[in-house]
């Protein structure tokens, strides 16, 4: 993407005022996006996005420029202005990249590239028409169909320089049920990190109906009571809850500065022995996977949580020189705007003892989250509100009738310890998280879980 012999002088410049660390972040990012409104082509829209981002540490301070001028001038310019941020020194020394590759462990079949645009727009069509016609309450159906193919470059003072691809495809269908008085709705919207051979294993029909069925569902439900109660959380998507209110709290942008619950309790006893959770970036086709970070490091397996103790944190390289941790490959941003940051990948509390049966029969009267919606969090507290939605009463074991308006209420601390049963049916789902550098691709997941004692939001 860039000549080498002008990132060593790109680098040089940068550190020649008192930095005593640099990094070239470039990328080239093209992406397709069509949206489905009401039977129709809504738009259909292709992105480059290309640039260039440089950094600068002088111990724990971070120096940060970018540009999208790509051209010699610009990039040296773009150097020099965040070596002016640091100082007024100039002092230049010789910087000598080695080029060199990591472990690949996704290879894309279908590059989204490659394929017409007909061909994606048909694969959204028939997601969109099957939950059309699933019922004829569903009064209106959105779709989106989106894929990313970001090839970037990362070069550092260290000699570090190496280049990588992403590839990402995700269709999603919203669904609007309607009885003449009110409208309720549903959604699904899986993803891969993988490309168009994406849909030969995700049936678009299939992802249509369940948005569909989804919101007729809720329509038909009653409100939820409000209360302390016990609660079954699905898999997949149900993961977003440790995704929230504990797995932002275990990453160092929030460790590394004192603003985390989980700061300083490496080795203690965090959770329910029944609990062990992971951020695994190594996963093939993993919606949050990649080969290496936007710090250049490998992606990484990282045990978080193992039978309850706390193992690790997910330390980026500004997080390990403030925690004195080494990296694990956790660092992410959404584009060279940014400066990249600790983040989570792909999340999940992994299998448990727990047969998912035995998990409902031993509720005599709570809550079944057969999908869980959006929330809000709090790092430093852990406190959390999450909506539910879609949600089923559960009484004497059994899973009874559909409610709806419901949301859990807690604090990530508190949740981890009244997990008490952990299934075995783990599964993931696709979301985007937004943090300070910018929104990144991240799977949530879990299987079935069981939480002994959660508020519930509700109606008294």
């Amino acid at each position: 993407m860039i000549a080498k012999a002008l990132l060593e002088e790109l680098l040089s410049i940068a550190v020649s005022t008192g930095g005593d660390f640099a990094e070239v972040f470039a990328e080239r990012e093209r992406s397709s996006r069509i949206h489905f409104v009401s039977g129709k082509v809504e738009s259909v829209r292709d992105l480059v996005i290309a640039g260039v981002g440089i950094r600068v540490f002088c111990g724990t301070k971070t120096y940060y420029a970018s540009t999208s001028d790509t051209s010699r001038e610009g990039l040296l310019a773009c150097a020099a202005s965040v070596a002016g941020a640091v100082g007024d020194a100039s002092y230049r020394r010789a910087i000598t990249l080695t080029p060199d590759a990591v472990a690949r462990h996704t290879h894309v079949r279908r590059a989204p590239d490659s394929v017409p645009a007909l061909e994606k727009t048909e694969l959204l069509r028939e997601a969109c028409i099957a939950a059309r016609q699933t019922d004829s309450r569903i009064s209106q159906v959105d779709g989106s169909y989106m894929d990313v193919s970001r090839h970037f470059l990362v070069a550092n003072t260290e000699g570090l320089c190496r280049e990588d691809d992403k590839v990402r495809t995700r269709l999603a269908v919203s669904a609007i049920a309607s009885d003449g008085v009110e409208n309720q709705s549903g959604f699904y919207g899986p993803g891969g990190g993988v490309g168009i051979e994406f849909f030969e294993r995700v049936s678009p029909r299939e992802v249509g109906e369940r948005a569909a069925k989804q919101a007729l569902t809720n329509l038909g439900a009653s409100y939820c009571p409000a209360g302390k109660m016990t609660v079954a959380i699905e898999n997949g998507f149900g993961g977003v809850i440790f995704h929230e209110a504990c797995g932002h709290s275990l990453e160092a942008s929030s460790v590394g500065i004192g603003a985390s619950q989980m700061a300083g309790k490496l080795g203690e006893m965090i959770a329910n022995p029944k609990v062990t959770a992971i951020d695994d970036g190594t996963i093939a086709g993993g919606w949050g996977s990649y080969h290496m970070d936007d710090e250049g490091n490998p992606a990484s397996r990282i045990v978080l949580i193992e039978n309850g103790v706390l193992k690790n944190y997910m330390v980026d390289r500004l997080g390990s020189r403030r925690m004195s941790m080494p990296m694990t490959g956790s660092s992410r941003r959404e584009n060279y705007r940014y400066e990249p940051t600790s983040r989570m990948t792909n999340t999940f509390i992994d299998n448990g003892p727990d047969r998912n049966e035995d998990i409902i029969a031993s509720i005599e009267y709570g809550l079944y989250a057969r999908a869980m919606g959006g929330g809000s969090v709090n790092p430093l507290t852990g406190e959390f509100n999450f909506s539910v939605k879609e949600g089923y009463l559960v009484r004497n074991g059994k899973i009874c009738e559909a409610v709806r308006g419901a949301s859990l209420i807690g604090t990530g601390a508190d949740i981890l310890k009244n997990i008490d049963m952990v299934g075995q049916n783990l599964a993931t789902g696709q979301g985007v998280c937004g943090s300070s550098s910018g929104s990144v691709p991240t799977d949530v997941g879990q299987p079935l879980i069981r939480v002994n004692n959660i508020t519930v939001g509700g109606r008294s």
